[in-house]
This record gives structure tokens, sequence and C-alpha cells, in this order.
């Protein structure tokens, strides 16, 4: 089941669950429509995929399937994204 995380990773915008603002990665790392269009361009910086629309939750399920409140803020997203990083350590482990 998906975390719905509830903030931007990059501007530490709220993103309830059930907002269509919210973009996820694969790893379900989270962002605002904003950021991931203008700022990362489609892409996780983390993990390099593709950053797509978070599905939202139906509000009748939410009491017995309660979105995450562990907020993910990095305040270098932005320097990473610009920086062309691709997610992987020279290990080949995603560097998080």
């Amino acid at each position: 089941m998906l975390e719905l995380r509830p903030g931007c990773e990059c501007c530490d915008r709220d993103l309830p669950p059930n907002s269509a603002d919210a973009r996820i990665c694969s790893f379900e790392w989270t962002f605002c429509a904003q950021c991931a269009t203008e700022l990362l361009k489609g892409k996780c910086p983390n993990c390099d995929g593709e950053l797509v629309p978070r599905p939202r939750r139906p509000a009748n399920k939410l009491a017995n399937n309660s979105p995450s409140n562990k907020r993910v803020f990095n305040p270098h997203c932005a320097q990473r994204a610009k920086s062309g990083f691709d997610g992987v350590d020279d290990t080949g482990s995603l560097d998080t």
C-alpha cells in the first residue's frame, strides 16, 4: 500500500492524501507537481526514475488506511537535480 507521504521532498509543500498535485517515483519519493515539472523535469533526483501522478486514496478508506505522517525534506534537492545526479552510488546501491 502506498504511504501517501505528506509533503514535497524539494520545497516541503503540504500534499494531503487527496492532493492532485502529488507526484511519485517507483520508490515513492514524493514531490509537488511544480517541483516535479519545473525543477526536476519529470525525473526523480534520488533514483533517476519517472515521476508520475500519485493515486488519491478515497476518503472513506483513510480511517482504516491512514496516510504517512513521515515528512522527507531535502533542502539540497534542487542542487542535486541541476547537477544531474543519477541516484546510484558507485556500489550500485540507491543513495537515499
